[in-house]
């Protein structure tokens, strides 16, 4: 189980430095409203990305066993599909971030500090099924085939990888909610660098997780 954490930890770790949900969550405690939608958001994010990985995890296990002594061919070509996909985000992240600069706000986060606690919910949870969190969910569900975990075991690595995954939301919505004065000058500052940054950040973490993917799929030959 161990190595199946070592395979995880990277892709939870890329999971928490995702711009997008930070911005939405940090868009909403800026908000009059930040109590009444901040924590149906975090629960919307969290049973999103639980229910996101369960599902590739179990589609995973679908996957037939390679006879003994034979490598798990399946696998590793699947690992380096999905790594050869996030280098491409990456690229792609760098090019946008590269020729248009600072990135703008779009409207539907614009309006996302006036949402009810239904529809933050819905937003948490829809985030995702963003492509760059589906790649990292199906890589997750890849590596807990791979290491041949059980049902338990896989259950503890899916939750250790949500915990540190949703960890960069959660924590901002927690401490705010204990004490709003003191977090609020920090989030402006933090609104601001993400609006600037965000754009090079997704796509060095794209590119050095899909690497890393695409070495863990040819490791297995």
């Amino acid at each position: 189980m161990l190595a199946a954490f070592g395979h995880v930890l990277p892709l939870a770790v890329a999971m928490a430095f995702s711009s997008v949900p930070i911005m939405a969550a940090i868009l909403i405690l800026l908000s009059p409203d930040r109590r009444r939608a901040a924590i149906p958001f975090l629960a919307g994010f969290v049973l999103g990305l639980v229910l996101v990985v369960s599902v590739c995890a179990l589609v995973a296990q679908s996957i037939p066993e390679p006879p003994a002594r034979h490598p798990d061919v399946v696998v590793a070509v699947a690992e380096i599909v999905v790594g050869a996909a996030l280098v491409l985000v990456g690229v792609l992240a760098w090019r946008r971030s590269r020729r248009s600069g600072p990135s703008a706000e779009p409207a539907w986060m614009q309006k996302i500090g006036s949402l009810g606690p239904i529809a933050a919910f819905g937003v948490a949870f829809v985030l995702g099924l963003r492509p760059k969190a589906l790649l990292l969910a199906i890589a997750v569900g890849l590596a807990v085939r791979g290491a041949g975990l059980t049902i338990e075991e896989s259950a503890v690595v899916i939750v250790a990888y949500s915990v540190v995954a949703a960890s960069s939301v959660a924590v901002p919505i927690i401490v705010t909610l204990a004490s709003p004065r003191r977090m609020e000058p920090r989030l402006v500052r933090a609104r601001a660098w993400i609006s600037g940054n965000s754009g090079v950040v997704t796509a060095l973490i794209a590119l050095l997780i899909g690497v890393v993917i695409v070495g863990a799929g040819l490791a297995r030959f």
